[in-house]
């Protein structure tokens, strides 16, 4: 049996190749997004661990700020005057905070890395108690400054410091 002589179009001789320089243009195309979508991918998770990290050693600063506050209220709690303004500043770098203990400009820190640190500063006696505070009119009160220092497990010089300043009555 002979077989039927097919004919193909008069213009489909001019287009080969075309599909596959079609093809190759989408593929490049969809890698060029699928990268782009890859480094944004990246991106957010380095900013979500970013976040997870300042969140962490928040928490563990605030802890640190709580126990020490919480020392302070206790009725037997009794600490020495800075002995100057100097002695009594702040610290000035958290990095020579390494443990407990380590003094720096006077100060004594307590707690642990793994819980966060504080140290107590006692900063004197007032003339009046401050506003709202749950003392008679032109009673004095002894101020305190507690700082505490939340540092990152994985990474101690990656830290959150907080302070806070307690009003005690004598």
């Amino acid at each position: 049996m002979a077989r039927p002589f097919i004919q193909c179009p008069p213009n489909a001789a001019g287009q080969r190749g075309a599909v596959l320089i079609v093809a190759l243009v989408f593929l490049l195309l969809l890698t060029l997004i699928g990268i782009s979508s890859m480094q944004n991918a990246t991106l957010q998770e380095k900013m979500a661990g970013s976040v997870a990290t300042r969140n962490t050693t928040l928490q563990l600063a605030e802890s640190a700020l709580r126990v020490g506050e919480k020392a302070v209220a206790a009725a037997n709690f009794n600490q020495a005057v800075c002995a100057s303004t100097a002695a009594c500043k702040p610290p000035i770098d958290t990095s020579t905070v390494a443990a407990p203990g380590n003094g720096q400009n006077s100060v004594v820190w307590k707690g642990t890395l793994a819980d966060g640190l504080y140290a107590i500063q006692y900063l004197g006696i007032t003339g009046t108690a401050p506003v709202n505070f749950d003392a008679a009119e032109g009673s004095s009160v002894m101020l305190y400054r507690i700082t505490a220092v939340g540092m990152n497990p994985n990474n101690t010089a990656v830290r959150t410091v907080l302070e806070s300043i307690y009003a005690k009555k004598p």
